[in-house]
């Protein structure tokens, strides 16, 4: 290794980050090059590790994350060598690397896969809790033990789940969006699971009708409305179009919303006091919002004008590429969304130098049902083609397209229900040429399919529905479904027995 007079160690391979995508690159290559040294470099002192992997159906994965010393990974792999140290520095034109303790490595080829941080709304503020995933948000949970109230901010999975966990503790959650539900759900699936939200153990099924929507909304959803609340929405392309969430009545008394609000300022309780202005209790039902007595430890100021104190503000709003250590001095072609742009063998713009994870931006033309999200899942599949493609670059060698890049798919678990997101299961990208179908047994599951000219493009399943396979099949073949019409979705109607 690097010794203090400084001559650099030199390997054949390098990679950087300890997450999955990182951990997962090294091992691939380790199996790949048995005699040769993969550096991984990372700054913490565990790193992520796939467990329990299971390949659910062609493209559906299933495992666990699991945080492990970095010794364990070496033991299994002897010839990683796990170098725990952040990088200062990349220069790419002598493929070298500049490790905070002051080392120098060169490598041959390059996988940076450096994940993404929390994207903070405010940075440096004690009272603010970034939350990237849901390892961290159990922790949270932890922390929530003295809070009487918090804030929660963004409308994606994490503060979802965050808001369905938090017990004991008033919860103020500002969306920029009129509906939760963001970037997995549609007003339909917000709509389904919201019971959880409030259930005190009073689910019964009933049938929802199966319905067919276009774009328009040309069919009213089916539902009673109270003169009160105008919630009848027809599920458009674009499911914020429908659900007009009013905090407290469709919550329990523990959960506000703010709607169409981002956060304006936040303020330290002195800051507070000099600025003389008026915070708001918890809203309760039927009363009018009154002024607060409480004296707090942080005050949040949201853009439609009103404040809330609270104990702290959890910010859940995404994450942003970790590119900042290697920019400097190199030329790399970033995305708009701040990753490093790679093309279909994951190579970045710069020579030797491949990306994976979080850190990157698919470049190129994707599968008409895939597109990137920073999951997982993806970054698994990610850093393992990445050192298929650093393999076969190596050993001049030509590589196909991973299948895993074919079609988008994504299984998870919100409120205790098994949730599949296929292809372009939100309708991404299609603007109106697109129809939904929908089925739904309250309390049970929900069934929602994305329809282009009589193909299937897309799909939510939540619940035990038994269907991803088959509709995996369906979006993989693009099969005419035109003849199925409504029958598609029909419980009665064994749909396997059709396609297999």
């Amino acid at each position: 290794m690097a010794g203090a007079g400084g001559a650099a160690a030199r390997s054949r391979f390098a990679v950087v980050g300890g997450g999955i995508a990182g951990v997962t690159c090294a091992e691939k290559l380790a199996t790949e090059f048995p005699s040769e040294d993969i550096f991984l470099m990372t700054a913490s002192p565990v790193i992520k590790a796939v467990t329990n992997f299971k390949q659910v159906s062609k493209t559906l994965e299933e495992f666990d994350v699991e945080e492990q010393p970095s010794s364990i990974l070496e033991k299994r792999y002897p010839n990683i060598k796990v170098i725990q140290s952040g990088v200062k520095q990349l220069k790419s034109d002598e493929h070298k690397i500049f490790t905070e303790d002051g080392k120098e490595y060169v490598y041959e080829k390059l996988c940076l896969c450096a994940g993404a941080k929390p994207k903070l709304i405010f940075e440096g503020n004690p009272y603010v809790l970034g939350i990237r995933d849901t390892d961290s948000a159990q922790a949270f949970q932890k922390n929530l033990a003295q809070a009487e109230r918090i804030v929660v901010v963004g409308n994606g999975g994490i503060a979802l789940e965050l808001v369905y966990e938090i017990q004991g503790c008033e919860v103020i959650w500002a969306i920029k969006d009129k509906a939760i539900g963001n970037t997995f759900f549609d007003a339909g699936a917000a709509e389904f699971l919201i019971p959880k939200l409030t259930a005190e153990n009073r689910e019964t099924p009933i049938e929802c009708k199966r319905t067919k929507y276009t774009v328009e909304g040309s069919q009213e959803k089916e539902r009673p409305t109270a003169a009160s609340d105008k919630l009848g929405s027809a599920l458009g392309p674009d499911w914020h179009e429908g659900l007009h969430l009013k905090g407290t009545k469709e919550f329990s008394h523990k959960v506000h919303i703010e709607i169409l609000c981002e956060v304006k300022n936040i303020h330290l309780q002195q800051e507070f006091i000099q600025l003389q202005r008026t915070s708001l209790t918890f809203p309760k039902e039927e009363k009018n919002v009154e002024p607060d007595q409480v004296l707090w430890p942080v005050y949040v100021e949201l853009t439609n004008g009103k404040i809330y104190g609270c104990d702290f503000i959890v910010s859940a709003t995404g994450v942003v590429p970790n590119v900042k250590p290697f920019l400097d001095g190199n030329n790399f072609a970033v995305g708009e969304d701040g990753g490093l742009k790679v093309d279909e063998h994951m190579h970045t713009s710069v020579p030797d130098v491949y990306a994976a994870g979080d850190i990157c931006t698919a470049a190129w033309e994707p599968s008409p049902v895939w597109h990137q999200m920073r999951l997982w899942t993806q970054a698994r599949q990610m850093g393992w083609y990445a050192a298929k493609c650093m393999a076969a670059d190596t050993l001049g060698e030509s590589i196909e397209m991973d299948f895993s890049f074919e079609l988008f798919a994504h299984v998870t678990k919100f409120f205790n229900y098994k949730v599949v997101v296929l292809g372009k299961y939100n309708a991404q990208g299609l603007g109106s040429e697109h129809e939904l179908m929908l089925r739904c047994t309250k309390g049970q599951e929900y069934v929602k399919v994305v329809m282009q000219n009589g193909r299937m493009v897309g799909a939510v399943l939540i619940g035990e529905t038994d269907l991803e396979e088959t509709f995996e099949n369906l979006i993989l073949n693009q099969m005419d479904l035109s003849a199925y019409g409504e029958d598609l979705l029909n419980p009665d109607v064994d749909i396997e027995d059709y396609f297999d």
